[in-house]
């Protein structure tokens, strides 16, 4: 392969007692055929057209950082690389193998760091990468997960804050249609109320709307949306009512008629 490896990566501190250890590591070449992916490793959506831009690149400039594998081929960092060179037919990559015999949690800890360092994973691959490390060394709290990923403790709050959602909150961040802001908003409610924020944020409202919402929701008051006209399915065929004043979530309120829970009730009706 052409081109210079021109630096190595900064692996991690990834001793889960806190104490560092030094990784002893070589450089060699090896042809693609002797890495192996990690299925458990924190990145999981590869994009092919991002892959092809890479390979290009690797092909024209060379590789400019090396991929990390342990001593079976395994990599430990890199595999996008390792995907994109597959793509454009590369025959071989640079590699820094380490000789220490890694942990599960050691190798989490240099997938998840050197994967934020890099191309960002995506809200619910940083959570489920994050659970994962917690649950792995159980004697952690969330202030030891950020001294090793080096991240303020904050984060690391609103990282796991999807542990703490409901699972359609779950399931909306994995299709990327909320953030994990959203999921921190929704993880300091109820079930029942999550799900109403929920259906909020996936029908448009904006994060101030929901923060809004939520201390409206503190304070005992209703949460009120201004329309101005709706469409109602009768069972004498569909009525378009217009609407001049607020919905709360006591019911749909206009001047003169409404409808409430109880019913519709209009001027002489109850």
């Amino acid at each position: 392969m052409s081109g210079l490896v021109l630096s190595q990566p900064e692996r991690p501190d990834t001793n889960p007692k806190g104490k560092r250890q030094d990784m002893p590591m070589q450089i060699m070449t090896k042809l693609l055929s002797f890495f192996k992916t990690d299925p458990k490793q924190p990145r999981k959506y590869f994009p092919e057209a991002e892959l092809l831009s890479l390979g290009s690149s690797m092909k024209t400039f060379g590789q400019l950082q090396p991929v990390g594998a342990i001593p079976d081929g395994i990599l430990l960092w890199g595999e996008r690389r390792f995907r994109a060179a597959q793509l454009v037919g590369l025959k071989e990559l640079s590699v820094i193998i380490t000789d220490r015999l890694l942990s599960d949690s050691e190798i989490r800890l240099i997938q998840l760091t050197e994967n934020m360092l890099r191309a960002d994973l995506c809200g619910h691959e940083k959570w489920l990468a994050c659970a994962e490390l917690m649950t792995m060394n159980p004697g952690w709290q969330m202030k030891n997960l950020a001294e090793h990923l080096h991240f303020d403790p904050s984060m690391i709050t609103r990282l796991l804050s999807p542990s703490k959602c409901i699972e359609a909150a779950q399931l909306a961040l994995r299709d990327n249609k909320i953030g994990i802001s959203d999921c921190y908003e929704f993880s300091q409610e109820i079930p029942e109320r999550q799900a109403e924020l929920l259906s909020m944020k996936l029908g448009g409202a904006s994060r101030n709307a929901i923060k809004h919402a939520r201390r409206k929701s503190r304070n005992g008051e209703a949460v009120s949306i201004m329309l101005s006209r709706v469409k109602i399915a009768m069972p004498q065929g569909a009525m378009s009512a217009a609407f001049s004043s607020r919905a709360n979530n006591a019911g749909w309120t206009g001047p003169g008629r409404g409808y409430r829970r109880a019913g519709w009730t209009g001027p002489g009706r109850a």
